[in-house]
């Protein structure tokens, strides 16, 4: 009967300390890319897709590169192993989930938000109720 109870503590302790560490490698904070410079660990940056500098996808590589803007005004090279996301070209914002390296951002995720098909035009609307 002790082997049981010590066997299922064992378990439970065990369990706890995945679930910790699993809750502790997900949480990830949001930053710039001076404040991912300085912290070389995983963080989540919002900006916006510089349009004016190229962006590519090596096929060979299964690689994704462009520039982006964050909210602070720096400007780095995203590299991300995967395809072009849906609507890129579209985004209202961009959202990268990566770490610095090198001078270049590796962006593990990323994330596009784009403009909502049910906002409406101002003017539009405006006009409706005069």
């Amino acid at each position: 009967m002790k082997t049981k109870i010590i066997l299922g503590s064992i378990v439970i302790v065990i369990a706890f300390i995945f679930l910790f560490f699993n809750f502790m490698e997900s949480k990830i904070e949001y930053g710039n890319f001076s404040q991912a410079i300085e912290t070389k660990s995983k963080i989540q940056v919002k900006g916006y897709y510089v349009k004016e500098k190229n962006k590519n996808y090596n096929t060979n590589k299964n690689e994704f590169n462009f520039f982006m803007k964050d909210d602070s005004g720096k400007i780095l090279q995203v590299v991300f192993k995967g395809a072009e996301p849906n609507n890129f070209e579209l985004a209202e914002s961009i959202v990268v989930k990566g770490i610095y390296r090198d001078d270049i951002f590796y962006a593990s995720d990323i994330l596009t938000k784009c403009p909502s098909k049910y906002e409406g035009d101002s003017t539009s609307i405006k006009k409706t109720l005069q």
